[in-house]
């Protein structure tokens, strides 16, 4: 059996991305993103991306990195609004946007990760997301039709994996990442901890390793925080 342990990120990549891909990434702000991963996939030079995830980022950190060197064509998106570079290119006209409902953009990966094509949901009746779609009556109520989305890459992060890929995701850091990872023709994993194959309690596992294609070490990944919010101390 072929290893799906890659000793770098860089390697990880390279021979599945290419130029005008559709790219999921995992992660809800910077919590659960593919650090290195995304920082390889800069360094790879390719364009022309469009990029599936719940948000872009922040400057300089993140999908940020993408969007510094215009290797973002378009962004599928639920909250980018910790992005100045992202909201330069978006009102300039140099970036395409599709602003998507955060259950919505997270039906969207699961139902294509289930192989189903298409659903039909009520949020955005009536609103500016419903334009151009299909909409129909269900029990008196208004619902319009959503396509499910697959990406070419899913670039996923877990706290622990074993050899066959069997993943298990650190709390709120699990967030969007099992469904970017159904969602992926080719998945591949970032993992703090890589253990041998059988050391995962099989009750704990969140998500199979058929899912996971590619996998790759980073032990001591940044984990930074958004805004960093103290309270002042008192005597």
């Amino acid at each position: 059996m072929t290893s799906k342990v890659y000793d770098s990120a860089a390697s990880a990549l390279e021979g599945v991305i290419k130029d005008g891909q559709t790219i999921a990434v995992g992660g809800f702000g910077l919590c659960g993103i593919p650090e290195a991963l995304i920082e390889a996939l800069r360094d790879s030079g390719v364009k022309d991306l469009t990029c599936i995830s719940n948000n872009a980022g922040v400057d300089g950190f993140g999908l940020g990195l993408l969007l510094e060197t215009r290797q973002v064509k378009k962004m599928i998106a639920s909250y980018v609004g910790e992005n100045k570079e992202f909201e330069r290119q978006f009102l300039s006209g140099e970036l395409e946007v599709e602003l998507t409902p955060q259950g919505t953009l997270a039906e969207k990966l699961r139902a294509g990760g289930a192989g189903i094509p298409a659903f039909f949901t009520a949020t955005g009746v009536g609103t500016q997301i419903a334009e151009g779609k299909e909409e129909r009556e269900f029990d008196g109520r208004q619902y319009i039709l959503e396509r499910s989305l697959v990406a070419d890459v899913a670039l996923v992060k877990a706290q622990k994996a074993d050899k066959a890929g069997n993943l298990m995701f650190n709390k709120t850091a699990r967030n969007f990442n099992p469904d970017v990872a159904t969602a992926g023709k080719v998945t591949i994993v970032e993992v703090e901890q890589l253990v041998e194959t059988g050391e995962l309690d099989p009750d704990q596992i969140h998500l199979p390793g058929i899912y996971v294609h590619r996998i790759v070490v980073n032990a001591n990944p940044e984990k930074r925080i958004e805004k960093v919010t103290t309270k002042e101390q008192t005597n």
